[in-house]
């Protein structure tokens, strides 16, 4: 069961993030157009590539940059999907599940774009956000702090 649960969430997270660049980027355009306002400034949709790490980081050298966070992703994904199915907690599968889902759906856009598409932007309360990210991102983000609490729970517990 554990396994199942998650290899589930793997297949959400990463469904969902394809299904988000498939009709923003792909359908509406966007790789071509640039910019979309959607509901400004709270929502729009920019496009942005990130050839390198977060915010860019590392972008310099785009090929060796590319495979080498190729690697990183698997190998990450890899140790976190031998991790977390052999823990109980149905927090940490979840967890795990969107990290891993997260993190192969912006390996694939390396492998169909060369780079990561990052579209979303957000921005809130008189400050300009100048960054873009992708639903990849919000489900990493979200799986790994999944997880920091998890574990910390299981910690307590024992």
């Amino acid at each position: 069961m554990p396994l199942n649960r998650l290899l589930l969430w793997a297949v959400i997270a990463f469904g969902l993030d394809r299904l988000s660049k498939l009709v923003i980027v792909e359908w509406m355009n966007l790789k071509e157009r640039g910019v979309i306002i959607f509901l400004d400034p709270y929502l729009n949709f920019a496009m942005g590539w990130n050839r390198g790490i977060n915010f860019g980081l590392f972008a310099d050298d785009a090929e060796t940059a590319k495979w080498i966070l190729i690697i990183v992703a698997f190998g990450i994904s890899g140790w976190l999907f031998w991790w977390a199915r052999r823990q109980s907690a149905r927090l940490i599968h979840i967890g795990a599940g969107l990290v891993i889902g997260g993190a192969l759906g912006n390996v694939w856009d390396r492998f169909q774009y060369g780079a990561v598409a990052d579209y979303l932007n957000m921005s809130c309360c008189g400050i300009r956000n100048p960054y873009t990210f992708n639903v990849a991102d919000i489900f990493i983000f979200a799986g790994a702090a999944l997880l920091i609490f998890a574990t910390n729970r299981e910690d307590k517990k024992a």
